[in-house]
């Protein structure tokens, strides 16, 4: 079956076209493929599928095999297939996800591809039931919350996966024994990602994500988003205003609006390859 290697800004995962043929057992395969050293390697597996509702429909698995609800940079690579293989047409393309349908605008190359998405995600939810957490309350705005011995301040956001940010100088932490330890604590039920983000300057910060069912990833949309929410509530970031994000991977740009959040970013094919299922 043929595959798409395909990343966003190094959120790197391997895509199907399941338009024409659908993909069997694709939490098992997620686990398989995703081996950088014994397989293709990435972050997980995608699926590009049909959709009732939208022009096409998202499904993601992380590298453990879990499907996850949203995945930001996979989403605009999901517009950019769709576009490129001539299911959607025009700049606009609407995408039908487990977090609900989102729309992307897209920029293009001048060979006519497309290079960039922008996305409109949604409203940020805060209520720390609905995270789902622990925690109680419309927000959760820096809350302790202990962790490995430790006391952290935390902030909830979830933009369809749930995301704990934390002002710690990202370049300090020990970011796979702390980000376990987030991801498995009782507060979250079921798990969570954590973004460790340091404040560069207003509207300007730098962050490393830990994923539920990922580990580190060079990047991730929802995380980013996350990121410029939690800060705009801390008062780092102004509303209605542009807050670049610096990840491992490169650079996204976020507005946070009392309507929605907004991410623009990258998408990029690495290369296409074909593998025996």
């Amino acid at each position: 079956m043929k595959f798409y290697k395909m990343h966003g800004i190094g959120n790197d995962y391997i895509y199907f076209d399941c338009f024409k043929t659908p993909v069997p057992n694709p939490s098992e395969l997620a686990i398989r493929l995703s081996d950088r050293h014994f397989s293709i390697g990435g972050d997980g597996v995608i699926l590009l599928c049909p959709s009732n509702v939208a022009d096409c429909k998202m499904r993601m698995f992380n590298a453990d095999g879990s499907e996850g609800k949203m995945c930001g940079n996979g989403v605009r690579c999901v517009g950019k297939l769709a576009h490129d293989l001539g299911y959607v047409n025009g700049n606009i393309c609407r995408v039908e996800t487990l977090s609900g349908i989102k729309t992307l605008e897209f920029t293009f190359d001048e060979n006519g591809k497309v290079e960039s998405a922008k996305v409109d995600m949604g409203a940020a939810e805060l209520n720390g039931e609905k995270i789902p957490s622990a925690f109680r309350g419309e927000k959760v705005v820096g809350a302790p919350l202990e962790v490995g011995g430790r006391q952290y301040s935390v902030t909830l956001v979830s933009m369809g996966n749930p995301h704990c940010v934390t002002f710690e100088d990202p370049d300090a932490v020990d970011l796979e024994k702390t980000g376990k330890l987030f991801e498995n604590h009782p507060a979250f039920p079921e798990r969570i990602n954590t973004e460790f983000v340091k404040v560069i300057r207003r509207n300007e910060l730098k962050m490393r994500v830990w994923e539920r069912g990922s580990g580190e990833t060079l990047a991730c949309g929802t995380g980013a988003c996350a990121v410029a929410v939690a800060a705009t509530l801390n008062g780092y970031c102004g509303k209605n205003e542009e807050i670049t994000v610096h990840l491992r991977g490169g650079d996204l740009k976020i507005v946070y609006t009392d309507e929605a959040v907004y991410m623009t970013g990258g998408a990029t094919l690495a290369f296409v390859g074909e593998i025996d299922l």
